[in-house]
């Protein structure tokens, strides 16, 4: 039998991967299950793959996959965590599509007016764009070149959100917001690329990551 913990995290990764085909990074699986330290998803999470029902994808950074669910509840009563929102299939919204963002250098970005169809399921209050990905400097989250970044417009963050930065208002880069100092920092996630940092005045936040579209 399950922990509370163990199945809550269960449920989460199985909810995420249905929505976007993309597991939880380690951050959004601590503030999910209101963990204070990244260990505590590491335990849970060998747990888990002890007990066969997630596996973690060979030569996949953060990849999983969920070999089975509990047929029974876990002990204690659970209480869903950012519950999937039910829609029709044919339920979609149509949204911006502003060309390609750089997940590497930082290439221009917010360019065409094309529209992209997006599942209303995976949208949330707010309004949203999307932007196709360039590079592979966020594989390590589970972003790849070629997705589909959805994004919700926001013009402020906080650390460890996977934001649109607009740098001196010329280029564009999806990175890991964080502040340092007097500075503000954009981590990549993949270790060929060192962090970028900035006097505040020259970044501009023009989203937040909202989920991603893969199409095969």
């Amino acid at each position: 039998m399950l922990t509370a913990k163990q199945h809550e995290l269960l449920l989460f990764i199985d909810g995420r991967l249905k929505e976007s085909g993309i597991s939880p990074s380690f951050d959004e699986m601590r503030e999910a299950l209101d963990l204070k330290s990244k260990s505590g998803v590491h335990r849970l999470i060998s747990a888990l793959e002890e007990r066969g029902f997630i596996r973690r994808l060979p030569n996949r950074a953060r990849a999983l996959e969920v070999m089975k669910l509990p047929e029974t509840r876990p002990s204690a009563t659970v209480t869903p965590i950012r519950p999937v929102v039910s829609a029709p299939a044919n339920d979609v919204q149509e949204i911006p599509l502003h060309g390609r963002i750089a997940a590497g250098t930082p290439i221009e970005a917010l360019q065409g007016t094309e529209n992209f169809s997006v599942p209303s399921a995976l949208l949330g209050p707010g309004e949203h764009y999307a932007l196709e990905v360039s590079g592979d400097s966020m594989v390590d989250e589970g972003i790849l070149d070629g997705d589909f970044a959805l994004i919700r417009k926001v013009d402020t963050a906080r650390d460890g959100e996977i934001v649109v930065a607009l740098i001196d208002n010329e280029e564009a880069t999806l990175k890991t917001f964080r502040r340092e100092g007097s500075m503000i920092r954009l981590d990549p996630a993949n270790r060929q690329y060192e962090a970028q940092r900035y006097d505040p005045r020259r970044v501009q936040i023009q989203g937040r990551l909202a989920g991603l579209i893969r199409r095969y």
